[in-house]
């Protein structure tokens, strides 16, 4: 763990008795500030959730969603139409390969939203259905398999379910990394190879507290905005610090750093959030979201060599703003 981070004793015996239990009928976690609560409705049926949630895993007493947890096969109303498809790809000697084209789709019917789920890491083959409404806080899942115990965020259930709370809480997700150093949070953003795990690593290596290299979630708080970690490794634990800069990232033979300003800020940045594009009214208020967070934290276009040079180069900058 990062120098200075201690695990609360409380939470540490919410884990141990989540741990001990053999029969586990309700999970309740909190993860970028959402609490998600499970409750399995199907007799016999446990829960589990893989060791990267543990850390997560809350005594709160209300939940922003409850999703029920039933071992059956589901199907979506027959009125329902596909309105988004995403294969199972995998990127392999950087190439791109297609492992499955059926890896979840969602469907549409008036105000229910269903996705239809295959596991590609399972290793038993075994399909799902979330049905959910942006409107309700009560949402229903489907797991169709033999398995007396089920993981109810198994990959992909977890981005999926992440993703639309922020959907209904207008909040960003975001392709980035997030450091946090001296106060000051800075984000950085960019499509994979643009470097966003070198410059987390540099900042590590500099004494920094990292709150993730891959996935962020971004909230307004207050006046201000806010940086989660979304848990991915199986060492996440939760952390999160103010957003005081954007940086979008490439490699260059040098570092230099141009302010973005209005729209070229908002193109920029959403280019990397996290969207499913099938709803002109999330994408537009995804837009909005962005907007606003963009006329309230600076954001810039930062090239730069990878090398501690590029930190003493930004926090120069700080020092001596134009």
């Amino acid at each position: 763990m990062p120098p200075g981070h201690e695990v609360k004793k409380t939470h540490q015996k919410c884990i141990k008795k989540f741990q001990k239990k053999k029969l586990v009928r309700n999970v309740k976690l909190e993860i970028a500030g959402y609490r998600i609560g499970f409750e399995a409705e199907t007799e016999g049926l446990s829960l589990s959730v893989s060791k990267k949630f543990l850390t997560s895993i809350s005594s709160g007493t209300y939940e922003d969603i409850t999703i029920r947890v039933h071992r059956s096969e589901y199907y979506p109303e027959p009125d329902a139409a596909k309105v988004f498809h995403a294969p199972f790809v995998e990127e392999i000697d950087g190439i791109i390969v297609q492992n499955n084209p059926d890896f979840w789709s969602i469907w549409k019917n008036d105000s229910s939203l269903f996705i239809k789920i295959i596991f590609p890491l399972s290793k038993v083959e075994k399909k799902a259905v979330l049905r959910f409404s942006l409107a309700e806080k009560e949402w229903n899942l489907w797991i169709d398999t033999d398995e007396t115990e089920v993981d109810p965020l198994e990959y992909p259930l977890d981005g999926l379910i992440l993703y639309y709370l922020t959907v209904i809480n207008n909040d960003i997700m975001i392709h980035a990394s997030g450091v946090s150093h001296d106060g000051e949070g800075y984000l950085f953003t960019g499509i994979s190879g643009k470097g966003k795990s070198t410059m987390a690593n540099l900042w590590a290596a500099s004494g920094a507290q990292v709150i993730h290299d891959d996935r962020l979630i971004i909230r307004k708080k207050g006046d201000g905005y806010r940086m989660f970690n979304t848990p991915v490794y199986d060492n996440d634990y939760p952390l999160s610090c103010p957003l005081s800069k954007i940086f979008v990232i490439e490699h260059g033979k040098e570092n230099i750093v141009i302010p973005l300003k209005g729209a070229a800020s908002v193109s920029q940045i959403m280019a990397n959030c996290i969207q499913h594009a099938w709803d002109s009214r999330i994408i537009g208020n995804l837009m909005e979201s962005v907007s606003g967070m963009c006329n309230i934290i600076p954001s810039y276009k930062l090239n730069f060599t990878p090398k501690r040079s590029v930190i003493d180069f930004i926090l120069k900058k700080d020092e001596h703003p134009r």
